[in-house]
């Protein structure tokens, strides 16, 4: 198969990458940080083809979608995002516009123009990471927690569209909770409780969506977690909401 993985240089991105390099699948890595993905490339050569791309641009993006649409995607895995944290008013607002471009905008291009491809084939997986923050509000990390909740409502969105045309075509959104990244430090954050590996995360997410879920949350505690956002009320998850992001703020 034809994989397209974006932020692919670090996280849950490189892993998902690892893995389906075990299969028999060629691979485009897409990243900002050239250099990490040429060590990639050299450690794996013959399998990958990698692409340099600030995401946050929508011009690169659509540049990306021309680049690879002749590729025949098989599987697009839309991985690249960030987050940020503190008070609304008092965080920067270009990182803020950044971030959307980032986790709303490119994801939103990307899934369209690809999927208008695999609808022709009738073949085809999209993944798209969101977060266990797309289920609740989230004070102190506000922009984070819209983009992701964007993301997945698009996804599920897009899944029930398909269902209903008995396409072949699958998309899932994966929700993970805390997972050891770089994300933290892009955030600004640090986590109390355990995070889950990142290699653990990208399988459950690939075996996963070529099961063909809808949803694809890792780890017991995150799908309880999961549950009760659907019965506590709005107003009590903010405020919780609110606790958890001041706990994480570094000191």
């Amino acid at each position: 198969m034809k994989v397209l993985v974006t932020g692919a240089s670090s996280g849950i991105g490189l892993e998902i990458s690892k893995y389906l390099l075990k299969g028999d699948n060629e691979l485009i890595l897409v990243a900002k940080d050239k250099n990490k993905l040429k060590k990639i490339q050299e450690q794996y050569n013959k399998k990958i083809k990698i692409i340099v791309a600030d995401l946050s641009n929508t011009t690169k993006v659509k540049e990306l979608y021309i680049l690879c649409k002749n590729e025949n995607i098989d599987v697009l895995i839309n991985n690249a995002g960030f987050g940020d944290c503190g008070v609304f008013s008092e965080t920067d607002l270009n990182k803020d516009l950044n971030m959307i471009n980032v986790n709303i905008k490119a994801v939103h291009v990307l899934t369209k123009l690809f999927l208008k491809d695999m609808k022709k084939r009738n073949s085809g997986y999209i993944l798209n990471v969101s977060s266990m923050a797309s289920f609740s509000p989230g004070p102190l990390m506000a922009t984070y927690y819209a983009t992701k909740a964007y993301v997945t409502r698009l996804t599920l969105s897009i899944y029930e569209e398909l269902r209903r045309e008995k396409s072949n075509v699958v998309i899932s959104c994966l929700c993970p909770g805390p997972v050891n990244t770089n994300f933290n430090k892009t955030a600004n954050v640090s986590f109390s409780i355990k995070q889950l590996d990142s290699k653990f995360v990208a399988e459950y997410a690939i075996e996963n969506l070529f099961k063909r879920k809808s949803i694809i949350i890792p780890g017991t505690k995150m799908k309880l977690i999961y549950l009760l956002t659907k019965i506590v009320p709005t107003s009590l998850c903010n405020r919780i909401s609110y606790k958890i992001q001041k706990s994480k703020i570094y000191k």
